[in-house]
């Protein structure tokens, strides 16, 4: 196995700019993964996919306002903070754009004092805050969207889900992008049920994998959960018959790890950090289909779904969206695998 075999051509006009309006407008590419046959439709025609008693699994997790912009004290020079992971109370590690030693200072506009405390891996530092930097997400904070969306001056409201709640996330779970409260009651009136999980979305989701083989890739660790609620609905979903239908490869890789902790069925409620990888061979013991986009090449994500659908069938896939127009990465279009 090498990482160039996920590798694919893709010219920058494909990567969507924008998000079509309404949500549910976007198109479905919707492909049975033993055959290959492929269907085109549109994300508003999900229901008709989809059969009572299904269950949707989706992530509720919210991206949180987590670029802020800060001088150097002293003298002035600009700097960009990207807040990943939280260490302590006011203690987070960062992506720092911008030259910085061990003990530079900093004053974040709009925000508290900060220091930087541990110089770690690339750009990424340990950073200690004066106040706790939550307490400034509104008025200093803006929502990280992803490096291939340019200038995009819409809505940040739109780069989330309509059902997310908990805010921890460094990026959009994308897949969910795609719903309307309209359309989920739709799902809702044919008997499709739906549970939910957390799983906080790292930046390092997005990054390609650099390595020749990528089982040799450090697959980066996320805090995720599946609490007693989604356990019963899944246990009563699998019990029934019904489909167990992933929305994104957030809540693939929590329904997964969920599903190795417990060791098959009965699932059992699960909360920690996973590091699960998971490449072609991987034995899915849970996820009977999955709502997903188009994926950056060389990355974990369109490794995740090559495991699922067949790596070759992915690929060929791909091409006849690009021959369709279909809009790939955040803002773009979808794909039903079942």
């Amino acid at each position: 196995m090498k990482t160039e075999d996920f590798d694919y051509n893709l010219p920058a006009g494909f990567i969507a700019q924008q998000p079509v309006e309404p949500r549910d407008h976007s198109k479905l590419l919707v492909m049975q993964r033993f055959t290959g046959q492929m269907e085109h439709r549109h994300f508003f025609d999900l229901p008709d996919c989809l059969k009572p008693g299904d269950l949707l699994v989706v992530n509720q997790t919210r991206v949180i306002p987590a670029r802020f912009f800060a001088t150097k004290l002293p003298g002035g020079g600009k700097l960009e903070l990207l807040l990943l992971n939280k260490r302590e109370e006011r203690l987070w590690e960062c992506l720092i754009g911008g030259k910085v030693r061990d003990g530079t200072r900093m004053q974040v506009i709009g925000g508290p004092l900060a220091e930087v405390t541990t110089l770690l891996e690339g750009s990424r530092r340990l950073v200690s805050f004066t106040e706790p930097i939550e307490h400034f997400y509104e008025q200093a904070g803006h929502i990280p969207l992803p490096p291939y969306i340019h200038d995009y001056q819409g809505d940040p409201e739109r780069y989330q889900t309509v059902y997310n709640h908990t805010p921890g996330s460094a990026a959009a779970p994308t897949a969910g992008l795609h719903f309307t409260q309209g359309l989920i009651s739709r799902l809702k009136d044919k008997g499709v049920n739906f549970a939910e999980i957390t799983l906080h979305v790292g930046l390092d989701t997005f990054a390609p994998v650099t390595e020749a083989d990528p089982r040799t890739h450090l697959i980066h660790q996320e805090w995720c959960e599946l609490n007693a609620a989604a356990a019963e609905l899944i246990n009563r979903t699998k019990k029934a018959g019904g489909r167990v239908i992933a929305i994104g490869t957030t809540s693939v890789r929590t329904l997964e790890s969920a599903a190795q902790a417990s060791q098959g069925l009965p699932i059992q409620p699960f909360a920690g950090k996973t590091s699960l990888f998971i490449l072609p061979g991987f034995e899915f013991r849970l996820v009977d289909a999955i709502v997903t986009n188009f994926h950056l090449p060389k990355s974990t994500l369109l490794m995740v779904v090559s495991a699922f659908a067949g790596k070759e069938q992915i690929l060929h896939a791909y091409e006849e969206a690009k021959a369709r127009n279909y809009r790939f990465f955040s803002f773009g279009d979808a794909m039903f695998l079942h």
